[in-house]
């Protein structure tokens, strides 16, 4: 018998974090059909923005781990956009932003934090996703990883 999502969770020790309130004029999700779009999420450390840039004072180990976190606040705008994570069918799409040098060029691997979170949490089957990866100038308020998701549900 498969583990429910809840029980995955539960077992790494995560809890999921209520819906952010948007920092501007946007909606944390919009459902379209079966389609879930999930506003991009800023990084977030003991409950303020994880400020830095990668390559200068952030390295990739910890930019992975900023990327988790992202992971788990998507999870709860997700939970809280379909009221159970266990409709979710499919893991489309992430894109991650990362905030980095010119000269840095590990943002796919700082993404691993986010995708390899979702692999574990909803399967091999309904977690893998197409994905890409940037390297940018700057996120808002200073944070080091920003994420969007698309989800299917069913």
């Amino acid at each position: 018998m498969t583990m429910n999502v809840y029980d995955t969770l539960k077992s790494l020790h995560i809890e999921l974090p209520p819906v952010a309130v948007p920092a501007a004029a946007y909606v944390p999700f919009v459902q379209t059909g079966n389609l879930v779009f999930l506003s991009g999420h800023i990084a977030r450390k003991d409950g303020k923005v994880w400020v830095g840039q990668l390559g200068k004072n952030i390295g990739t180990a910890e930019g992975q781990q900023a990327a988790r976190a992202v992971a788990i606040d998507l999870m709860g705008t997700l939970h809280a956009a379909v009221g159970d994570l266990n409709k979710v069918t499919r893991i489309v799409k992430v894109m991650s932003l990362v905030n980095s040098t010119g000269d840095f060029t590990e943002q796919h691997l700082v993404t691993n934090g986010c995708s390899e979170l979702l692999g574990q949490v909803f399967g091999a089957k309904v977690g893998a996703h197409a994905r890409s990866a940037f390297g940018v100038a700057q996120i808002p308020l200073g944070a080091c990883v920003e994420i969007e998701l698309i989800a299917e549900i069913g």
